[in-house]
């Protein structure tokens, strides 16, 4: 099942990162004012639709991957709550439904606003103020929160359990925190399009260092803590030390045998005396 998983979450970091392009594409409003915002959706009419479109499939496909771990972490361990399954299911799809109808309602909103009257403040505020777009916005936001909260528990609970890296754990805990404190912005959608395209990659098998060991024995395995890390690498160096036994004392039989000191230099002690001549 591992191949179907990463192509959902693939495609879902695909599906984000293409919204993300069509939003960033033609015509941007020069000023943060009512009147020009309007003008300027009903001139992206397509990209606006599309992009929503597009931006609630992935995040279809990020409550889908956020589901599907949490079910491989409940095989490990039993007590993870499956509360956290219905989050993410309700999230999503509260997310992708008040963006794409969002998407809609607000270039059908600004149709109408270049279409008729004067295009004014007060009519472009009687716009925006009325029907349904004030209940989509806190649609979007509700989803947008619960797969926060789904996000951050998956994150921590596969991590916890061995199946995803310390890495891919807290980035998935940091884009939630993201996606919380600047809804809808750019950073906190980007890192998200990160985290599906590492998780499609970690699920295709394909992780740089191989599978966390969790995948392969289908149990628990958290990953070891500082302090157990530290007295691994200890026993490591004492078992290096055992490992190195001194240099045997060399038998008194074989010991090398001392120089021969020199001979030393004749002196006049040593020398013979010569008889002498007695003269005449």
């Amino acid at each position: 099942m591992r191949p179907r998983w990463a192509l959902i979450a693939g495609a879902g970091g695909v599906a984000l990162f293409a919204a993300l392009v069509m939003q960033a594409s033609g015509p941007q409003p020069k000023v943060s004012e009512l009147t020009v915002e309007l003008i300027t959706y009903s001139q992206r009419v397509g990209l606006t639709i599309g992009g929503a479109i597009l931006n609630g499939i992935g995040l279809l496909a990020l409550a889908a991957t956020l589901v599907v771990l949490l079910s491989v972490t409940r095989a490990r361990r039993p007590g993870t709550s499956r509360g956290t399954q219905i989050t993410a299911i309700v999230g999503g799809v509260l997310a992708a439904a008040g963006g794409i109808a969002y998407g809609v309602e607000i270039t059908a909103k600004a149709h109408e606003f270049v279409s008729h009257g004067d295009q004014t403040y007060v009519q472009a505020n009687a716009l925006i103020s009325g029907g349904a777009l004030p209940a989509l916005q806190y649609v979007g936001l509700l989803g947008a929160l619960l797969i926060a909260i789904a996000f951050v528990l998956v994150s921590l609970s596969a991590m916890r359990v061995g199946l995803l890296t310390r890495f891919l754990g807290y980035l998935g805990i940091v884009a939630a925190a993201a996606s919380i404190l600047l809804i809808q912005s750019l950073p906190a959608e980007v890192i998200e399009v990160f985290w599906l395209m590492a998780v499609a990659y970690l699920l295709a098998g394909r992780w740089p260092n191989g599978d966390p060991p969790s995948w392969r024995t289908g149990q628990a395995e958290p990953w070891p803590t500082s302090a157990e890390l530290r007295e691994q690498r200890q026993r490591a160096a004492g078992a290096g030390g055992r490992s190195r036994q001194p240099a045997k004392p060399r038998p008194a039989s074989e010991k090398a045998p001392e120089p021969v000191a020199a001979a030393s230099a004749p002196t006049r002690a040593t020398t013979p005396k010569r008889k002498r001549k007695r003269r005449k």
